[in-house]
C-alpha cells in the first residue's frame, strides 16, 4: 500500500511530500526533497513497530541536513581527493566541501535535490527521477537518475538505482540512512551484533581518504568475518579506529552478484537486518560525528547512536587504478540494488 500526504514547504513555496509505502512488517517513508528515508518501521519481536532510521523533526532541517541522514547521495558517494578526477585524458574538478576534498557529490549534491515521484502500486514501490545536468558540481555528461523504492513480500525494503549519461562520467549512488534496531531514541548502538563479508578493507589517511593499500582484515578491529558487539572495538587503540573516533571505513565485499554484505541485530527489539547488494563495497560509519541537536523525537542524537551501511564502489577510486571504480560509460546503464531484509529471531 502507498500513501502521500504533504510533509512540508520550501522556502521558494515548492510543496515536499512524504510516501509511505507498507506491507507485512515494514513501513517506508520517504520524501521527494533529497529522496530521503524519513521514517522505516519494522516490528519488533513482540510484533510492535519501531522506527529503525534517524531523522530530523522537519523539513526545515532536512534542508541543513548535515550527516546526509536518510538522504540518497551522488553524483558520487563517499570521497574524491581534492575533488580532482580524469576521464579520457581530461580533468574534471567536483565541488569540494569537506576541507579539500568532494565528499557525497560535492556543495549540492543529489541529498538536496527536488525528485519527480511516480508511484508505481502493483509493485507496491515509487520511483524517483532526477536529471543531473552536464557540469552539475563538474561532473561531466547530463545524468538521467532513478530510485526506485519498494517494500517486498518478505519484509525487505528494496533500493534499485539506475542511471544513464550521454558522455563518460563517474556514478556511484547509495543510500545514507542511519541505522538503530532497537529504535532511533535508543542510544548508543554497541550492543548491536554486525557481521560482514569481508576479508579485506581500505585504511584511510587523517582526511578520512582510502590510502590505497587494502588490508586484511584478520587480528584488526575490522574483523566482523564472526559476528561481535559493535561496541567491542569502537574504541580500540588501534590507529585507524582512534583517527576517527570509531568505524568509518570501506569494506571490501566478498563474492560478486546480488549477495549478503551484512547483517546485524539489534540487542533489546530481536530484530535483524540483512543486507543484500551487487555492489563491490560497503562503508561502515558508526555515527562517530552526528551533528549537535539532530532529532525527529523527543531525544537529540549523540555519537554512536545509529550506524550506517552504505553500498557503495571504493572512494576514491579514480586515483587508484587497482581499486573497483565509478567511470559509466556514455551509453551505458549504471545499476545499483540494496536491499535491507528484516526479520526477528535470525541468526547474525
Amino acid at each position: 500500500m502507498i500513501s502521500k500526504s504533504l510533509y512540508g514547504k520550501l522556502p521558494d513555496g515548492k510543496e515536499i511530500y512524504e510516501y509511505s509505502i507498507s506491507k507485512g512488517n515494514v513501513t517506508a517513508s520517504i520524501i521527494n526533497y533529497g529522496a530521503i528515508v524519513t521514517k522505516l518501521l519494522v516490528n519488533d519481536r513482540n510484533g510492535n513497530p519501531v522506527d529503525v532510521v534517524l531523522g530530523r523533526a522537519s523539513l526545515e532541517e532536512y534542508i541543513n541536513n548535515a550527516g546526509y541522514i536518510g538522504a540518497a547521495i551522488g553524483r558520487h558517494a563517499n570521497r574524491i581527493a581534492k575533488g580532482e578526477f580524469e576521464i579520457n585524458g581530461v580533468r574534471y574538478q567536483a565541488g569540494v566541501n569537506e576541507n579539500t576534498n568532494s565528499l557525497h557529490g560535492g556543495i549540492t549534491g543529489f541529498d538536496q535535490k527536488i525528485w519527480m515521484v511516480e508511484e508505481i502500486p502493483k509493485e507496491n514501490a515509487i520511483l524517483l527521477k532526477y536529471i543531473s545536468a552536464d557540469g552539475e558540481e563538474g561532473f561531466p555528461g547530463t545524468l538521467d537518475t532513478c530510485i526506485k523504492y519498494s517494500v517486498t513480500d518478505d519484509d525487505a525494503l528494496r533500493i534499485e538505482y539506475s542511471a544513464k549519461s550521454d558522455k563518460d562520467t563517474v556514478c556511484n549512488l547509495t543510500n545514507h540512512s542511519y541505522f538503530n534496531l532497537n529504535g532511533h531514541e535508543d542510544g548508543k548502538i554497541d550492543g548491536h551484533t554486525l557481521r560482514i563479508n569481508a576479508d579485506f578493507y581500505t585504511p584511510n589517511d587523517n582526511e578520512g581518504m582510502p590510502t590505497g593499500e587494502v588490508l586484511s582484515v584478520n587480528g584488526t578491529p575490522f574483523d566482523f568475518r564472526t559476528a561481535k558487539q559493535i561496541g567491542r572495538d569502537i574504541a580500540d587503540k588501534a590507529e585507524q579506529i582512534q583517527m576517527f573516533g570509531g568505524f568509518d571505513h570501506n569494506f571490501a565485499i566478498c563474492g560478486f552478484g546480488f549477495r549478503e554484505a551484512a547483517v546485524v541485530s539489534g540487542d533489546k527489539s530481536g530484530i535483524t537486518m540483512n543486507v543484500i547488494t551487487n555492489q563491490p563495497a560497503m562503508q561502515l560509519y558508526t555515527a562517530n560525528m552526528l551533528p549537535e541537536g539532530v532529532h525527529k523525537g523527543s531525544k537529540s542524537y549523540g555519537t554512536h547512536d545509529a550506524f550506517c551501511l552504505e553500498t557503495q564502489v571504493f572512494p576514491n577510486a579514480m586515483a587508484h587504478s587497482h581499486f573497483p571504480g565509478p567511470i559509466l560509460r556514455a551509453g551505458q546503464k549504471y545499476s545499483h540494488i540494496t536491499e535491507y531484509k528484516f526479520t526477528t529471531g535470525g541468526k547474525v
